[in-house]
């Protein structure tokens, strides 16, 4: 049966988070009648199932359907709901994120008033379990935590700026005129790989497509801990740097060149920085950026 909306949880050992993240679209104000959940379990060790089980009995009115996807990786898990959705929009939300009140309506009014825009995306705002760490800038802030404001108007992504991966909604035809998630990226188990939404949105933009800021299309993304501590920051970092290595040489090697040639205009970004952080007497955030960007060329080389 045809929906106005799907709504994708891909999920990998997170049973702490997963039952508020459906719970926060199962309590919408919005017509049940209208939407589906999908949870594509891949390859959880944890209690998953079990918590999914008790989700589908607490909220038996709601569409909601399990499956699990054998191949490792984000890219894969988010390919599957796709494939198993029946809604004409795709939205994805983060399986530690709960959203906001008005998410569902928000997003189907947007693609009703907006005909030819293809894709949206929201804030993020970051709930720091242990509290917000002295070091946290305004740039580690959306590193870390995803952080993401554009402001209270409804308004095209430009400049290179794209919604986050786990707050973000498609027309079904996106992915029927631009293809899937490229499962070279992603974050596969424990790895830290990414960069398969700027894929994606890279080839909508090529298209000559339209993707839009949403104010209202809002999530909490709560961080614990262990993502706040150096091993995370490190690793993701880096991370990075190997998903842009990935991602570019992937294109051509001429687009590698160039985003190696970026990176150092990013240095010469990062060191103003950090000379402005010692000046405001904040040195632990201006020497994250530093470490930042180490770890990042690191990766790209």
């Amino acid at each position: 049966m045809i929906k106005r909306c799907s709504v994708i949880f891909c999920t990998y050992n997170r049973e702490k988070y997963i039952y508020n993240a459906m719970k926060s679209i199962a309590e919408q104000k919005y017509p049940v009648s209208r939407y589906e959940i999908l949870l594509i379990n891949n390859n959880s060790t944890d209690r998953t199932e079990e918590i999914c089980k008790k989700f589908s009995n607490d909220y038996q009115q709601v569409d909601f359907r399990y499956f699990i996807e054998t191949n490792q990786g984000l890219s894969y898990a988010r390919n599957r709901g796709v494939k198993e959705s029946n809604g004409e929009i795709i939205i994805f939300v983060d399986d530690d994120a709960t959203v906001f009140q008005h998410y569902l309506e928000s997003i189907d009014n947007f693609f009703t008033d907006y005909p030819s825009a293809m894709a949206c995306g929201g804030p993020i705002e970051p709930v720091y379990e242990s509290g917000k760490p002295k070091w946290l800038s305004y740039y580690t802030n959306a590193l870390i935590g995803g952080a993401l404001y554009e402001g209270k108007e409804i308004k095209p992504f430009s400049n290179g700026k794209f919604p986050g991966g786990g707050n973000s909604a498609f027309r079904k035809e996106v992915f029927e005129k631009y293809g899937f998630f490229n499962v070279e990226l992603g974050r596969k188990g424990t790895s830290l790989i990414g960069a398969e939404e700027k894929d994606l949105y890279d080839r909508i933009t090529r298209g000559k497509e339209r993707f839009f800021y949403l104010p209202q299309m809002g999530i909490y993304h709560y961080i614990p801990e262990q993502k706040t501590t150096m091993e995370h920051f490190d690793k993701l970092t880096f991370s990075i740097g190997q998903s842009e290595r990935i991602r570019t040489r992937s294109l051509s090697f001429g687009v590698y060149l160039k985003r190696l040639m970026l990176e150092w205009v990013k240095w010469v970004a990062s060191f103003i920085l950090f000379t402005k952080y010692l000046i405001m007497l904040q040195p632990s955030k201006g020497t994250k950026l530093l470490r930042f960007r180490w770890n990042v060329t690191r990766g790209l080389l």
